[in-house]
């Protein structure tokens, strides 16, 4: 082993080098971009795509049983969840990923469960996109981030930590604080694969995935990085997890007895969400940069919009215009049109005052174009993974604008009449119709108003 003053020698020479390189060259001379003749931007590709998921722990797995039209949520087992109103969820069991094989005994202690689901989807996202360049890769590694978030904190973590405290200070963990950090996941990646560039966490409940993945494609666009691995993870279902929401009013608690059909975005019989985990990761990448290196492109982000409702804590603007607004905003940063739009993932998370609000607003948006935009939610078979959502659909619509296949709703039967007009993708997946580039929007939007949506478009030269 390399003694102490060697150690320190070598850490020296490390550092002065990377303070060589940055003087030397601030603005990396081979991110040079080639900028989009429209609009004068960096255009960014997505090279890498990994995901741990109820549908599946793989992208060609969990894109497989999407566009089956199966559902996966089943029920939660245990005598602290018997007398709860919802005993339905969208879990990841150990025959899927079994922690324990995937890191040591040592790592677990230092993470969270969605900080490990984050990790393992990156792991394949990097690998699709093979892009692991060497630590000693000082350029590489200062040109690329990470930006990933988490909705919510393990609450099972902070009560048990809470009872070892009453046995004693020591009883707690000194990876307590580190475990429960909502940037953990982000700083985990960046720590594991030596990537200096923007170390970027989002929190912004259920639009966190949406956010962090828009804010990644921002980063590259204005040169703070050339590569950005970015999305969500979650693992928030427990007993208390499951009574807060339930608390709520949020939570399907009609089909205990039908898990699999429990969740059922824009149907009339929709009662509430169901709670799912996991985590889905993308490698953004420059387009120059990507195409230096011969990787492979599945999609682009074109354009990414925000807005804020300023209306409720939990409910989303009853006009819709907050939903509208990101859509709008997300449409014009990409250079779109309304006319453009072939298909949009809905955030639908089978409540029923919000998915009649997005409709709503999808309908008001589009106008007479609305029935040439086809609109599907794919919650109806892996449930709502909260912080972890908008990343794990919108690589369902990657997969769907490299394929050119639709993912269906589950569960969607027949809907009210005041949801009525569009062109709902129903329990089978249907060919993208039409000749033209396709592209969609991803909605995702959070408690406090947050509102998020990503204009994603088939790579075209």
């Amino acid at each position: 082993m390399m003694g102490t003053m060697g150690h320190n020698s070598y850490c020296f020479q490390r550092a002065r080098k990377s303070c060589f390189l940055l003087l030397r060259n601030p603005e990396h001379p081979k991110s040079n971009a080639k900028y989009s003749t429209n609009s004068g931007r960096r255009r960014v590709v997505v090279t890498g795509l990994g995901v741990v998921s109820p549908v599946g722990c793989k992208v060609e797995t969990a894109w497989k049983t999407i566009l089956s039209g199966q559902s996966k949520i089943g029920r939660l087992v245990g005598e602290q969840y018997d007398k709860l109103p919802c005993r339905v969820a969208a879990t990841i069991s150990t025959d899927e990923v079994d922690l324990e094989k995937c890191f040591t005994k040592t790592e677990l202690k230092t993470m969270a469960r969605a900080t490990a689901f984050a990790l393992i989807a990156a792991k394949e996202s990097l690998t699709m996109a093979a892009w692991t360049p060497s630590i000693d890769d000082e350029e590489s590694c200062q040109r690329t981030g990470v930006a990933i978030g988490m909705g919510m904190v393990d609450l099972m973590d902070i009560c048990e930590t809470n009872e070892a405290l009453k046995k004693g200070y020591n009883r707690v963990s000194p990876f307590f604080v580190p475990r429960i950090l909502p940037n953990m996941p982000a700083g985990q990646l960046s720590i594991r694969y030596g990537f200096r560039g923007p170390n970027h966490a989002v929190s912004t409940a259920c639009a966190t995935g949406a956010h962090a993945i828009g804010d990644a494609f921002r980063f590259i666009q204005h040169g703070d990085a050339d590569v950005m691995v970015c999305g969500g993870a979650e693992a928030c279902i427990s007993p208390l997890g499951i009574a807060g929401f339930c608390r709520l009013r949020a939570l399907s608690t009609a089909f205990n007895d039908e898990p699999a059909a429990s969740s059922r975005p824009f149907d009339e019989r929709r009662d509430g969400f169901v709670m799912g985990e996991g985590s889905a990761i993308f490698v953004l990448e420059e387009l120059e940069h990507a195409k230096r290196r011969g990787a492979q492109i599945y999609a682009e982000i074109l354009g990414y919009g925000l807005s804020g409702d300023a209306s409720h804590l939990t409910a989303p603007r009853e006009d819709g215009t907050g939903a509208l607004l990101a859509m709008r905003r997300a449409i014009a940063d990409g250079g779109q049109t309304v006319a453009d739009i072939g298909y949009i993932n809905a955030h639908a998370t089978s409540t029923p005052i919000g998915d009649a609000i997005e409709a709503r607003s999808i309908r008001t948006l589009f106008g007479d174009h609305v029935k040439s935009v086809a609109v599907s939610s794919t919650k109806g078979a892996h449930g709502h993974l909260l912080g972890a959502a908008g990343n794990l659909e919108a690589l369902f619509v990657v997969m769907a604008c490299r394929h050119g296949v639709l993912p269906p709703t589950v569960n969607l039967e027949k809907v009210t009449d005041d949801m009525a007009g569009l062109h709902y993708v129903a329990n089978r997946s249907e060919p993208w119709e039409g000749n033209r580039r396709r592209i969609a929007l991803k909605n995702s939007f959070g408690f406090g108003g947050t509102n998020a949506c990503l204009c994603i478009g088939e790579y075209s030269e």
